[in-house]
């Protein structure tokens, strides 16, 4: 969205075509037009081959003649070719002619053959509903964060730009909670986490592992709760420094709703809400001198960690094609991964910018498995092993570890954690080991500057409270965070990223919230003048009381208390 201004149909369909993607619309008159598609050739950033992406349009059952998706290095107009409409009602389909992620943003006619100058300018928002808080990010942070808040009675409109729920956590992406819960000073503090944590551990699993609908249906369950699937922040109204309103636009139809509130909170994970509000965020590592963290690099840098697009297979009785793909030459018999699946450790982009080359992240992660698989299914000699084979999963949206972090009136750093430094605003614990992630080595010899393996550094740590001011802005006056994107370095990201410890911090990010409402105040009041209540609060929890704790998996290293 951020590039393009809109999202993009993909024909996700692991080397087999998917189904057409059909709609019609409406002809004033019957005539004849030039018909585009604004599409891209996704593999050409490594590849000057005609790229697999392959489609065509179908009007009214007529397949226009020119292929689409496989030529040009850029988002670009291609012509599918002429057609004649009828008075009225008319079909259009996309066709894919590959599974291999065709993409198409838009498709535009013309009465002349000259591609359209430029997109239409989005119509203006309409009022979403008046709310006291708004979350923006569906994640296991922004569902504690909406939980929390509406059960202490604020209002809360959750914005969320996927179907389902849940981030990282849900079956578009499949990582697995990890963290604990019921330690540090709050041991009610995740038990919001019981009621729609999912049972099973797990990455790269079959969809149900993930437990989708708990997470709906708990959200459409809170009667203090308007979610807002499918819509994704893309404006902040400011006055001075706070946010007066932001704009959503749904992914889908473009439309836009204005949501009014006295509080937001970004658990975004991009921090998507609080840059666009300009509040003050980092991207990459700190220089060691800055905090004197042992672990930090001697120089700043961009360096981040990466993003996983997970994969599997599954045997079948009779064996199984895949098409050649053959986009990626520095993958061979010497050089590929000889696996049926790929998790976390399968781990692109620490050199790139997490924002603005995500899709590029994203997409070489996929050549990169398919690549292997090709290699796996049609080349190796003895490939007993993969015959019967086929891929089950591929992500198409990639498990992102780090990008911005949103800066607090506190930045945690490793020694913080690793002294057990105390402050008077102590919250939910983080027991996760520091977990930093570099290019592994084996890979990195093989694809030098393109790495796709990582291997994990790991720092156990004693349980250790975040303290208050980790999670609302230093210059946006009412702007909290929970998740990723809080006020913490790249080292100390190491430990508060996995999902239970941010789901802790989201529910921490709505207490507060809700006092702000209660108290007519901004974030920062709540440390200055009511530090006590959030305490109090945060003995009890917002979850449900005496629930048997079935979040034991993944739990992690941790020292003792």
């Amino acid at each position: 969205m951020e590039q393009m201004g809109s999202p993009y149909l993909l024909a996700h369909g692991l080397g087999q075509p998917v189904k057409d993607a059909t709609t019609t619309f409406d002809a004033s008159e019957s005539e004849t037009v030039f018909v585009w598609a604004r599409t891209y050739n996704w593999t050409s950033p490594w590849s000057k081959k005609p790229g697999p992406g392959k489609f065509q349009i179908i009007i009214n059952g007529a397949t226009l003649p020119n292929i689409l998706g496989n030529t040009g290095t850029a988002w670009e107009w291609q012509l599918a070719g002429s057609a004649t409409l009828l008075k009225g009602t008319n079909h259009i389909a996309l066709h894919d002619l590959t599974g291999f992620d065709g993409r198409c943003d838009a498709i535009a006619l013309t009465r002349d053959k000259t591609p359209p100058a430029k997109r239409p300018e989005p119509k203006p928002g309409r009022p979403a509903g008046d709310f006291d808080i708004v979350v923006c990010g569906g994640g296991i942070a922004g569902i504690c964060a909406a939980l929390a808040a509406a059960r202490l009675g604020s209002k809360v409109a959750l914005v969320n730009d996927r179907p389902v729920l849940g981030g990282c956590n849900s079956s578009e992406i499949r990582v697995h909670l990890g963290g604990r819960i019921e330690t540090g000073p709050y041991v009610n503090l995740g038990n919001l986490i019981k009621e729609f944590g999912p049972l099973r551990g797990g990455n790269a699993q079959p969809g149900d592992f993930y437990e989708d609908q708990k997470k709906l249906d708990i959200v459409a369950n809170e009667p203090n709760i308007t979610s807002f699937p499918n819509f994704r922040v893309v404006q902040a109204n400011m006055k001075d420094r706070t946010i007066e309103s932001i704009v959503a636009q749904h992914i889908e139809s473009g439309t836009r709703f204005v949501f009014n509130a006295k509080i937001f909170i970004d658990c975004t994970g991009d921090a998507t809400l609080g840059a666009l509000a300009k509040a003050d965020f980092r991207m990459g590592r700190e220089a060691k001198h800055e905090f004197n963290e042992p672990e930090a690099p001697d120089k700043a840098d961009d360096q981040t960690m990466g993003a996983s697009v997970q994969w599997y297979s599954v045997q079948s009785d009779k064996p199984e094609p895949f098409p050649e793909f053959d986009y990626f030459d520095l993958i061979n018999e010497k050089t590929c991964e000889k696996v049926t699946m790929g998790e976390w450790t399968w781990e692109t982009g620490m050199f790139q910018d997490q924002i603005d080359d995500f899709e590029r992240i994203r997409d070489y992660g996929m050549l990169v498995v398919y690549s292997n698989w090709s290699i796996l299914k049609n080349r190796l000699p003895d490939n007993q092993a993969y015959a019967n084979r086929k891929l089950g999963w591929v992500a198409y949206i990639a498990g992102k570890r780090e990008s911005r972090r949103l800066l607090g009136d506190h930045i945690l750093t490793q020694n913080d954690l690793v002294n057990r430094v105390p402050y008077d605003d102590p919250t939910a614990a983080t027991t996760w080991t520091i977990d930093l992630h570099y290019p592994d080595p084996k890979n990195t010899a093989n694809f030098p500057g393109c790495e796709f393996k990582s291997i994990a550094v790991h720092q156990a740590i004693h349980p250790y409270p975040v303290p208050y001011r980790c999670i609302y802005s230093r210059n946006t006056a009412n702007l909290m965070m929970a998740g990723r994107n809080i006020s913490v370095t790249h080292i100390a990201l190491g430990t508060i990223r996995v999902m239970r410890t941010t789901g802790m911090l989201g529910e921490v990010a709505g207490i507060a919230a809700n006092l702000c409402i209660k108290h007519n105040a901004n974030p920062r009041d709540i440390y200055n003048d009511h530090l006590d209540e959030l305490k109090a609060i945060m003995e009890i929890g917002t979850g449900k009381q005496n629930l048997p704790n079935n979040q034991t998996y993944n739990m992690g290293t941790c020292l003792k208390p």
